[in-house]
C-alpha cells in the first residue's frame, strides 16, 4: 500500500462510520470530514469530535493531529516520518512505482485505425496517442492488455485511389504511403459533382469485394503493402506494438452473413432492397447494415469484427477509440450486438474525442484541408532545432524526440471532449505547460544528481517545500488508479506538469549539492526523476537525460 492510501486509510478507521464523507480539500489539510451530514449544529459536532480523535492517534501513525475548523474536521499528516516512506518507497521501487498488482481483467483498446491508400494525417495523431497511452496507464493498472488496430483497407476510399493510378498518371514519389493519399485527394477532387466518375469508383469497389478483377487485386495488394509499411513507421514513432492488425477485407464476408442471419431471426428487415435493424423504439433511428446490392458498409464489416474478437481474445471489455462524430453509429452497433449477444453489447465502449484543430497559416498541407503527419512532425523538429539552438542546448539529435514530446503532450493534456487548438509556438515551449518542459524538467533533476559525489539517501525531511514535494509524489499511485478507472490520460499528464512546476520551484530556492542536508535531498531528487520519468512513459514521451 502506497503511503498517501496508508494514511487515508488510519483517517477512515479513526471516522468509522463516517469514513465515507472524508475528502481532499484543496488546501488548509490533507484530508477533511465535513459535519454537516452528522447533526444539526455541525460546528458544535466538529468540537465534540475533535478530542475523541486526537485521543485514539497510535503512536506510530501518519496522522500527526486533528483539528477542528468551523464545521469540519481536518487531518494532518506527519510530514517528516511520511516524506521518508515516500522517498523510500519511489527509491526502491524505482519504474514500478505507481503499478498495481496483476488482474485478470483482460482489455482490448482499438486504436488508430487509418484508412489504407490514404494519408496519415493530425486526427489519427489524436487518436493513436490516446490509445497508446490508455494501453499504458492500464497495464500500469494490472490488466492484461490486448493492443487492436483495426485498419479499413477496401471500400469506396481504396476504389478511389486505384482509379487515380489507374488514370491521373501522377509521379510517384519516394514515400509511396504518402504518394497514395495524394492520389486520392486528387481522385477525390476529380470525382466531385461527376456522376460518371462514381459509377465506376463503385464497379472498381464492388470488384473488390467479389475479388472478380485479377489484375486489380495485384495492384490492390501491392498498393496496401505500400500504406501499411507507411503506417508502420509512424507507430514506431508513437511505440505502439499492436498484438493484433484487423482488416476491413477480412471480417465483410462474415459480416455479410450475420447480416442475414439476422434478417432470417427477425430482428432486421428489409427496406427498398437493404437490410436495416429499426432501432426507433430504442431512440436511434434506422442503421442500415446491408445494401441492396450486397455491397457491405462499415456496419456489417463491424458485425464480423466484433465476432472475430470475442472468438479470439474473449476480452471482458472492448475499448474503441473513435471520434466524437461516430457517437450515434456505435451506440446503434452496440445495440444491434446485443441482439446477438448480450455480453457483446454491455462489454463493448466507445470512447470519443474531439477534434484537433491547426492555427491557420501555421502549418501548411499538401493535400487541401488535410495535414498529414508526415508534415506536422517535420516542422515541429524544425522548430524544436531552432529552440535548441537559441538555448544553447547541445543535443540537437534530440530535436525529433523533443516535436514528439510536444505533439504527444498536446494531444493528452486536455480531456478528450475537448477540441485542441494546435499551435507549435504553445506546445514547443520550455517553460510552458507542455511535453518539453516535462523533458526539461527531467534532464535538471538528472544534471543535479551528476554533479554530485555523494549517493541519495532517504531520511526525514525539513522544509515545507520539499513536504510538498514529497506529498506530490506520494500522489502519482491514486492517479494512475483514478485515470485508469475514468480512462482520462489527461490525469496523468495535468499531475506531471504540477509535479515539474513543483520541483522547479524547490530547484530555484534550495540548494543541494554542498549542504548538510545534500544526501537527503539528492533522494528526494532522484525520487522526483523516477516519477516523471514513469509518468512520461505512459504518455509516450521519451525522458531525455541531457537537454
Amino acid at each position: 500500500m502506497h503511503p498517501f492510501a496508508q494514511f487515508r486509510k488510519e483517517c477512515e478507521e479513526l471516522c468509522g462510520e463516517n469514513a465515507r464523507f472524508l475528502e481532499e480539500p484543496k488546501e488548509h489539510a490533507d484530508l477533511a470530514l465535513p459535519c454537516f451530514r452528522l447533526g444539526r449544529n455541525p460546528v458544535e459536532i466538529a468540537k465534540q469530535l475533535e478530542k475523541d480523535l486526537q485521543s485514539r492517534i497510535k503512536k506510530d501513525s501518519l496522522v500527526k493531529d486533528v483539528e477542528a475548523s468551523g464545521p469540519y474536521i481536518n487531518f494532518f499528516i506527519d510530514n517528516k516520518k511520511f516524506s521518508h516512506i515516500v522517498i523510500q518507497q519511489v527509491l526502491n521501487e524505482k519504474e514500478k512505482y505507481g503499478s498495481q498488482p496483476r488482474m485478470k481483467e483482460k482489455i482490448m483498446i482499438e486504436y488508430a485505425h487509418p484508412n489504407t491508400h490514404k494519408a496519415f494525417h493530425v486526427g489519427h495523431v489524436r487518436n493513436i496517442c490516446i490509445g497508446e497511452a490508455l494501453c499504458r496507464l492500464l497495464e500500469k493498472s494490472g490488466y492484461k492488455v490486448i493492443r487492436a488496430n483495426y485498419q479499413g483497407d477496401i471500400g469506396p476510399h481504396v476504389a478511389k485511389c486505384l482509379w487515380g493510378l489507374q488514370n491521373l498518371g501522377m509521379s510517384q514519389e519516394k514515400n509511396k504511403g504518402l504518394f497514395l493519399g495524394d492520389v486520392y485527394a486528387a481522385a477525390n477532387a476529380r470525382m466531385e459533382g461527376n456522376p460518371q466518375l462514381e459509377s465506376e469508383i463503385q464497379k472498381i469497389s464492388s470488384a473488390l469485394y467479389r475479388r472478380s478483377d485479377k489484375k486489380l487485386l495485384q495492384l490492390w495488394k501491392k498498393t496496401r503493402k505500400w500504406s501499411l509499411d507507411y503506417f508502420g513507421s509512424i507507430y514506431k514513432d508513437f511505440g505502439a506494438k499492436f498484438d493484433h492488425l484487423y482488416f476491413e477485407s477480412e471480417v465483410f464476408e462474415e459480416g455479410i452473413r450475420m447480416a442475414r442471419e439476422l434478417l432470417e431471426k427477425g430482428v432486421a428487415e428489409m427496406s427498398e432492397g437493404a437490410i436495416i435493424a429499426d432501432l426507433k423504439k430504442q431512440g436511434l433511428g434506422v442503421c442500415v447494415i446491408l445494401k441492396s446490392d450486397d455491397d457491405p458498409l462499415y456496419s456489417t464489416k463491424d458485425l464480423g469484427l466484433v465476432k472475430k474478437q470475442f472468438s479470439e481474445y474473449k476480452p471482458d471489455k472492448i475499448i474503441h477509440v473513435v471520434g466524437s462524430e461516430q457517437r450515434l453509429y456505435f451506440q446503434q452497433m452496440f445495440k444491434i450486438f446485443g441482439f446477438i449477444n448480450p455480453d457483446w453489447e454491455s462489454k463493448n465502449y466507445h470512447l470519443s474525442y474531439e477534434l484537433v484543430m491547426l492555427q491557420t497559416g501555421k502549418i501548411s498541407s499538401r493535400a487541401g484541408s488535410v495535414v498529414t503527419y508526415e508534415h506536422l512532425i517535420e516542422e515541429g523538429t524544425e522548430k524544436a532545432v531552432e529552440e535548441i539552438k537559441e538555448r544553447g542546448i547541445s543535443e540537437e539529435k534530440a530535436a525529433k524526440d523533443i516535436a514528439l514530446a510536444a505533439v504527444k503532450y498536446a494531444m493528452l493534456k486536455r480531456d478528450t471532449d475537448r477540441t485542441i487548438t494546435f499551435d507549435w509556438s504553445e506546445v514547443l515551449n520550455f517553460e510552458g505547460d507542455t511535453g518539453p518542459y516535462l523533458q526539461y524538467t527531467y534532464a535538471r533533476a538528472l544534471s543535479i544528481l551528476r554533479k554530485s559525489k555523494r549517493k541519495p539517501k532517504a531520511a526525514p525531511l525539513f522544509t515545507e517545500l520539499e513536504f510538498d514535494l514529497a506529498k506530490k509524489l506520494a500522489m502519482f499511485p491514486e492517479i494512475i488508479e483514478k485515470s485508469a478507472r475514468d480512462l482520462k490520460p489527461n490525469y496523468v499528464a495535468n499531475y506531471l506538469y504540477d509535479l515539474a512546476t513543483l520541483f522547479n520551484k524547490f530547484y530555484h530556492e534550495t540548494r543541494v549539492v554542498g549542504t548538510k542536508e545534500e544526501e537527503t535531498r539528492l533522494a528526494l531528487v532522484a525520487a522526483t526523476a523516477h516519477v516523471l520519468k514513469n509518468g512520461m512513459e505512459i504518455l509516450g514521451i521519451k525522458a531525455l537525460e541531457k537537454m
